[in-house]
């Protein structure tokens, strides 16, 4: 028995006994349980489970159309809006597999996505489509996109909106603007109005919890981005898993703040709550003084986030003008609460901060706080249904209370393995007491209750405002510079986005007068902003093992990041 479970939520089971059904069948039985209930709130318009049903059904019949078949990969590239739900489900519907994409990937990062992948099809808003066509353009002849499926904003939303839920005054331009779309070499666009009114019949939908469901991609210490490959099932079990735990019912009300491009807000918000049929109030990007409003106006009663979220509501001088007294969970992870930032949530609205722990290889949480007993600073218990223990990294032997070691995790959760990349799937798993374990690549350490808590990371990686960014990746597209012939990625400490990412670099002769200034230009051009590095140091070389690998822990140690 394992000493966390004295600190279990009461009626919560240990484990639970997952549905035989698809993704898709959560949508279904929802929409026919609840069909005029609420289930998207954005900007004044309300989509019932009912319409959002048949809303995915109309797209999954254009997708059939254009050629998707069971296992095909769709990538879905798009902020957090109705059309997010609509394009995910659609895809399950269609026994395909989603793609989810970054929206800040510029067309160099999405390459490899579209290449990797295989996907000839792909959806996304007016905004961001010109860079997935580039992406395309520039693959070789045949393997780009074959369709790509463009949406507006205004298409989920009225423009008059007003009160509560209007959008921000500095929103407006991007929001309403009506993009043209894009030239496509070699494929077609369509307009998402003319895919929602496709009157094609559909096949029954023949998925099960084996299928491949959804293909995120994550980086690690060397190349590019891997794809981690997920059934119906191993997201249904923290769908299934997330709505126990947070003791969930059809009345939930969940502001949706963080993006549901990423695992978290993907698997323990959007796909949690359409499981229990609850109410989701989207936030395409961040303000917080317009989810201080959606708080209030909805009685949001559920709310996931990173903790830089928290601190900046909590720093509004309008905050005192929120009711904040609907919420009964807030919590999520991608960093640390501060102490005093926690100990204010629960002095003024009586809401304790439940810190949880994840990766996209476990489909979001492995670890969660215990929402009657949570510690600060803490990734929580293991989850329903989860095995997760401290071992030594060289022996895999398990140590101590209070020991650090690396962190493996056993779980129904747990993805099945790197799209394309046996080799990479072998190294991160181990074989414990006859058990297939996952190997986190971070340290920590067990007390004696049970919780476990960061330590280090084995994996050379940097935590900027909860975005994984991984050195090597920026490297590689840092190497397409013309004037960079070196270099090298660290952390740098940062006050609120908790590390922040700086670039060490060597010049190639002739490039001299290149400055940091234009390099950090040049970065936010090519690659998405949270990676893009904000300082740039030239340097005449880089130190160097005896080897000629370039010592990046010494310039890191030097920099003294945070963590």
């Amino acid at each position: 028995m394992r000493p966390h479970f004295a600190f279990w939520p009461s009626r919560v089971p240990h484990r639970i006994t997952l549905p035989a059904t698809s993704l898709w069948h959560n949508l279904a039985v929802s929409a026919l349980r609840y069909p005029q209930k609420t289930a998207l709130a954005f900007f004044g318009r309300r989509t019932s489970y009912a319409a959002l049903a048949e809303q995915a059904e109309r797209l999954a019949a254009f997708l059939v159309a254009c050629g998707v078949r069971r296992g095909d990969r769709v990538i879905v590239d798009m902020q957090n809006c109705p059309q997010l739900i609509v394009a995910h489900f659609a895809i399950l519907r269609a026994d395909a597999v989603i793609v989810p994409v970054n929206p800040m990937n510029r067309a160099e990062e999405l390459k490899h996505y579209i290449a990797d992948a295989d996907a000839r099809v792909a959806l996304t808003t007016a905004d961001l489509a010109g860079e997935l066509a580039r992406a395309s353009d520039a693959l070789p002849a045949g393997t780009g996109l074959a369709h790509l499926i463009v949406t507006h904003f205004t298409d989920a939303f009225d423009a008059g909106t007003d009160g509560a839920d209007a959008p921000p005054a500095v929103w407006h331009d991007w929001l309403l603007t009506r993009h043209a779309p894009p030239p496509l070499a070699g494929g077609q666009v369509h307009a998402w109005t003319d895919a929602l009114a496709c009157t094609g019949t559909l096949p029954p939908p023949a998925a099960g919890p084996d299928d491949l469901a959804l293909l995120p991609y994550t980086s690690g210490t060397t190349g590019l981005p891997k794809g981690c490959m997920h059934t119906h099932g191993t997201v249904m079990a923290n769908a299934v898993a997330g709505h126990h735990w947070g003791a969930a019912s059809a009345d939930n009300v969940a502001l949706v703040a963080i993006p549901m491009f990423h695992i978290t807000g993907m698997v323990s918000v959007m796909h949690a709550s359409i499981f229990g049929g609850a109410t989701l109030v989207l936030m395409p990007r961040w303000d917080r003084d317009l989810a201080g409003r959606l708080i209030a106006a909805w009685k949001v009663t559920h709310w996931t986030n990173i903790p830089t979220m928290v601190i900046d509501l909590l720093a509004s001088p309008r905050v005192a003008e929120y009711d904040l007294s609907g919420l009964t969970y807030i919590g999520g992870g991608g960093a640390a609460m501060p102490q005093a930032v926690a100990a204010r949530l629960q002095a003024q609205y009586g809401l304790r901060y439940c810190e949880g722990y994840g990766l996209t290889e476990t489909a979001a949480p492995s670890h969660a706080n215990p929402l009657d007993a949570p510690k600060q600073q803490c990734l929580g218990i293991p989850y329903i249904g989860t095995d997760a223990r401290v071992v030594d990294p060289d022996t895999l032997e398990e140590v101590a209370p209070g020991t650090p070691g690396e962190i493996v995790i056993r779980g129904p959760q747990v993805f099945h393995g790197y799209w394309k990349q046996p080799e990479a799937t072998a190294r991160a798993f181990v074989d414990i007491d006859g058990q297939r374990f996952f190997r986190s690549g971070d340290i920590g350490r067990m007390d004696e209750d049970g919780y476990f808590f960061m330590t280090d990371r084995l994996k050379r990686m940097i935590n900027a405002s909860g975005f994984k960014v991984w050195p090597a990746e920026v490297e590689t597209l840092m190497f397409a510079h013309p004037a960079i012939q070196e270099a090298c990625v660290i952390g740098t400490r940062d006050a609120y986005r908790g590390e922040s990412v700086k670039a060490v670099v060597v010049l190639r002769p002739g490039h001299e007068a290149t400055t940091p200034e234009s390099i950090v230009a040049w970065c936010r051009e090519h690659m998405a902003v949270y990676k893009a590095p904000r300082s740039v140091q030239i340097v005449a070389a880089l130190p160097k093992s005896g080897s000629g690998k370039v010592m990046w822990r010494a310039l890191q140690e030097a920099e003294a990041p945070a963590g």
